[in-house]
């Protein structure tokens, strides 16, 4: 079976908060911003999610990881300008540290309507923010099957690239005691989560087609409601990977999707020797994910072939090695080792938690939540403006 030849392509979407400079809570204003947008000589194409505080970004197919961090940090730039111009703010994150999700007013449309309708208090609940990133495999039939045996395998790494890019301690004003509370709060949906592997791409479409035969996709909106940790996308011929917080830093981001796409060029290599890695169960992949949700990367994963508990940093080195002889081939060598940086200075969330503690933490609750918030707006601008 033919391979495609790297590197392979890249997308990546962010979804912002919009955030009022006085009260450092969200602020409802998607349709301003779409309006503006749509007025603008250079559209951005903006896009609303569920709640109207939210705002998406998307890149364009980008050919690299350089033309990758361009794209973001353009989009980013030209999103923190927009709302300067309505004197407001915008913070990557993926919970708001105080934001309750019951003062929030859902976006009108069909889609909106329906995920309502269908799931009711769980889908009223859902104030996170995610990142999305696609690596395209191509629309062939070969392509197809290569896609559903690289998701089998890169399944197992997941957990490591959630734990590095944790955003999300904080949930409705509280300190949650987890690095990724949006992993929680979003796995109250169907179908998310970390897949079973399918034994070809025919089986997939076979386990697609019986929940659109049943109902499970809904009416009015034909997209399949598939939001596992990382998928087939419905439309794009991509491999997506859902299961990481937003990175605050732009670097941080770059690095997650640098990492997805060498781990996909991984496999893919391995494959062409005529080689694989091992599919691991889904009930010891999930037993990750849960360390990395509660941990991030101060905690420790479970290496199956010697069944013992590992630091993350030792696992994460051991990431690196592996992934050592593709990511010249991707240029993306830079990107990767931005690993160690994640590491030395922690992600989103340990550095919210560390500026949460410096204003006084617990005792000095409503300032201390408010300079985490004023952290994230700034770190969000870094690297950017």
């Amino acid at each position: 079976m033919a391979v495609p030849l790297q590197p392979l392509t890249l997308g990546i979407e962010e979804e912002y908060q919009i955030i009022d400079p006085v009260t450092r809570d969200l602020r409802t204003y998607i349709s301003e911003l779409l309006t503006q947008d749509q007025n603008r000589h250079k559209k951005l194409d903006l896009k609303p999610e569920l709640m109207q505080s939210q705002v998406e970004v998307g890149s364009h197919v980008c050919r690299n990881i350089k033309e990758a961090r361009s794209e973001i940090t353009g989009l980013r730039r030209d999103v923190l300008e927009l709302a300067d111009e309505n004197g407001l703010m915008i913070a990557a994150a993926s919970t708001h540290p105080f934001a309750r999700w019951e003062d929030q007013i859902i976006t009108e449309g069909t889609r909106y309507k329906e995920l309502l309708d269908d799931m009711q208090g769980v889908a009223r609940q859902l104030l996170i923010f995610g990142m999305h990133v696609h690596v395209g495999f191509g629309d062939d039939p070969e392509s197809r099957e290569l896609l559903i045996a690289t998701m089998n395998q890169a399944r197992y790494f997941i957990p490591h690239l959630l734990a590095l890019s944790t955003s999300s301690p904080f949930w409705r004003g509280q300190n949650t005691g987890l690095k990724s509370y949006r992993s929680v709060v979003f796995e109250s949906l169907p179908r998310t989560g970390i897949p079973h592997s399918f034994m070809s791409w025919a089986d997939y479409k076979d386990y697609e087609i019986m929940l659109e035969r049943v109902g499970a996709f809904g009416k009015l909106d034909k997209r399949a409601k598939i939001w596992w940790d990382i998928r087939p996308h419905p439309i794009y011929p991509t491999l997506e990977f859902r299961i990481s917080d937003i990175c605050t830093n732009v670097n941080d981001c770059i690095c997650i999707a640098a990492l997805f796409q060498a781990i996909c060029a991984k496999l893919l290599k391995l494959r062409r020797q005529n080689m694989s890695w091992r599919q691991y169960r889904h009930v010891h992949i999930t037993e990750n994910k849960w360390r990395a949700v509660r941990y991030g990367i101060d905690g420790e994963l479970i290496d199956f072939g010697i069944q013992q508990s590992v630091p993350f940093y030792i696992l994460a080195a051991e990431l690196l090695e592996f992934l050592d002889d593709v990511v010249d081939e991707l240029d993306s060598r830079e990107e990767v080792g931005h690993v160690l940086t994640i590491l030395s200075e922690g992600t989103s969330a340990d550095r919210q938690l560390r500026v949460y503690r410096e204003h006084g933490g617990d005792e000095n609750q409503d300032e201390a939540l408010r300079a985490v918030v004023d952290y994230l707006v700034a770190e969000t601008k870094r690297g950017i403006i």
